[in-house]
């Protein structure tokens, strides 16, 4: 499961629909691999817009990675940035968890990771 993927994911127990507190998932003793993949500005540049900003600095920092700046960078900054982009493309695109756990951080249900894949399927009490 690529990082950028987290960026997109919620807690599916039903409880937790209204809750901010459910996005974004966290990691939780997350096997990290990396992917090598060819770096594509204008993938990353289309990209920025449809990110959170604030969840994927929550999740580069709970990753172990650099964080991230306050405020995303324009497309303008990160095409003349080059380490920005380069850092970007590293943490979205080729870092992947292969192992571990994703916790909601309202309710504290874990999805298992395993060979990358997430498991969203809940127990019948908590649908």
């Amino acid at each position: 499961m690529k990082v950028l993927t987290l960026n997109f994911l919620t807690c599916a127990v039903k409880t937790c629909k209204s809750s901010a507190n459910s996005f974004p998932l966290h990691p939780k003793d997350a096997e990290l691999v990396s992917d090598d993949v060819e770096l594509n500005p204008q993938l990353l540049v289309n990209l920025l817009p449809r990110i959170d900003w604030n969840a994927l600095r929550i999740t580069s920092t709970e990753l172990g990675f650099p964080q991230l700046p306050e405020q995303p960078p324009t497309a303008e900054e990160l095409q003349s940035d080059e380490k920005m982009l380069k850092d970007l493309h590293t943490l979205l695109m080729e870092t992947q968890i292969n192992e571990g756990k994703l916790v909601c951080g309202n309710c504290g249900h874990e999805y298992a990771v395993r060979e990358g894949i997430a498991n969203f399927l809940l127990p019948s009490h908590l649908v």
